[in-house]
């Protein structure tokens, strides 16, 4: 049995075993426990998952729940002793950071010029996979509202909200992932599928940034959501007409040390600006990055010095936290389980038909591409478990219906690297670039929204026989 630690007298450091202290007690020594064991499991899980050639973030899903209540942490030992109940909001607070600067790495990916490129192909096929998910997003919130009595007294309208987004949400930098990794990144569908995806994330945010606001604790004026929304809008239109000169004089002087120290500090005051107003911090560090200039080196910079920190170190972690809070135990009887393979299929099928039929329809793309595209249109994985968390965090959904939605993220980012190359064989692909990248290589802001230019070719040629 574990000794009980009042979390208000929690220390940072023991004085070690020779002491009679032990270890494990303090904040310190236990977080670094904590995180050895996240990286060791998820990448052990990535190294198990490579021949099935499935994205990292996968494992890092799988190895959160391992540790969670569904599996390891059943055993009260263990989950007394490497995950006590004080030492959640250490690792939670960790993982925050952690998320606030990755989602700024997500709008650092999103480049403006290039949605604008991708022009009305883009956005058609963006809002098919979106409208028709959130339609069908209406039947089952509705269903778990009848099913679930904990969700009968939550607000209908972010609820329903919640579910589409959930439902209808494209992971933009898992997609990437995807496509590098089957070599279809500069490809026609590739090009579509990354432009049709910023065109998602982008009305994505907008629509959790409305969801948070309607699930504001104060109630006290039915104006309350509708001050929130303005001021998102006003932080949104500041950082464009303000924020960004700023950046853009700091990339043109190209000092990099004063440019790296004033991104750091900018993406932790715009999540802690658009948390004052009551949205989620995250927002504030996406339009941070959407906002840094795409033009010269600067956004390679920032995301060469911040990505391998975020992604190698401080996303498993965020997966562990949400590991932890998923309990798939929750999941009792026929009935429950039920509502799992209905929302997986909702979200594959709502995907699927409703960017197939675009992109058929458009004349553009082939019957087997279209289908291609559709089924990675409907990868989740981060960006969902995000979306998720908040809904959790705000008491929108409960431990049932959270642990219904992460399986369905699960399930569906699973599935899509090898459903497309079923569907997809990559001597068939039509490919628009001269050059690929490797599948090992990461996607950054210039690999993902600047397709190469030359194709530089090496040729023998060979006399003839004396």
């Amino acid at each position: 049995m574990a000794r009980a630690i009042n979390a208000t007298s929690i220390k940072i450091t023991s004085d070690g075993v020779w002491q009679g202290d032990n270890p494990l007690n303090f904040a310190l020594p236990l977080l670094i426990v904590q995180i050895a064991l996240i990286l060791l499991l998820s990448r052990t899980l990535a190294f198990l998952f490579k021949p099935l050639r499935q994205p990292r973030v996968v494992a890092e899903i799988v190895g959160g729940i391992l540790l969670g209540p569904s599996a390891l942490g059943r055993s009260k030992t263990f989950s007394n002793t490497i995950f006590p109940s004080w030492s959640s909001p250490i690792l939670d607070t960790i993982s925050g950071i952690g998320l606030l600067f990755f989602l700024f790495l997500v709008g650092l990916e999103l480049d403006v010029a290039s949605i604008r490129r991708a022009g009305r192909k883009g956005f058609s096929i963006a809002l098919s996979g979106i409208l028709l998910p959130f339609l069908l997003a209406v039947g089952i919130a509705f269903l778990f509202r009848k099913t679930l009595p904990d969700i009968a007294d939550v607000n209908f309208y972010a609820f329903l909200i919640f579910i589409g987004v959930a439902l209808s949400i494209t992971a933009f930098p898992v997609l990437a992932r995807i496509l590098a990794e089957l070599g279809l990144l500069n490809t026609t569908i590739g090009d579509i599928a990354m432009s049709a995806a910023a065109f998602n994330d982008v009305a994505a945010w907008i629509l959790l940034a409305l969801a948070v606001a309607l699930t504001g604790n104060n109630r006290k004026s039915p104006l309350t959501s509708l001050w929130i929304l303005i001021s998102g809008i006003l932080f949104v239109l500041l950082m464009m007409a303000v924020v960004k000169r700023i950046l853009t004089r700091i990339a043109n002087r190209d000092v990099e040390e004063v440019g790296v120290c004033f991104t750091l500090v900018g993406v932790l005051l715009a999540g802690l600006v658009t948390d004052f107003i009551g949205i989620h911090s995250i927002f504030g560090a996406f339009v941070f990055g959407l906002i840094i200039p795409k033009e010269g080196n600067f956004g390679n910079l920032m995301f060469e010095k911040i990505e391998s920190f975020v992604s190698g170190l401080m996303l498993p972690l965020y997966f562990a936290a949400s590991g932890i809070r998923t309990d798939v135990g929750k999941i009792n009887g026929a009935k429950s389980w039920g509502l799992v393979a209905l929302v997986t299929a909702t979200a594959c099928i709502g995907k699927v038909l409703g960017t197939f039929w675009v992109a058929s329809w458009s004349g553009d793309v082939a019957g087997r591409e279209a289908l291609a595209l559709g089924v990675l249109m409907a990868t989740k994985g981060l960006i969902e478990l995000v979306v998720l968390n908040v809904g959790k965090e705000k008491k929108v959904l409960d431990d049932e219906t959270f642990a219904i939605f992460v399986l369905m993220a699960l399930f569906t980012t699973f599935m899509t690297t090898p459903t497309v190359m079923a569907i997809h064989k990559p001597t068939t692909m039509n490919h628009n670039h001269g050059t690929q990248p490797s599948p090992s290589s990461p996607s950054s802001p210039s690999s993902s929204a600047k397709p190469h230019k030359e194709l530089q070719m090496l040729t023998c040629v060979h006399g003839q026989p004396r």
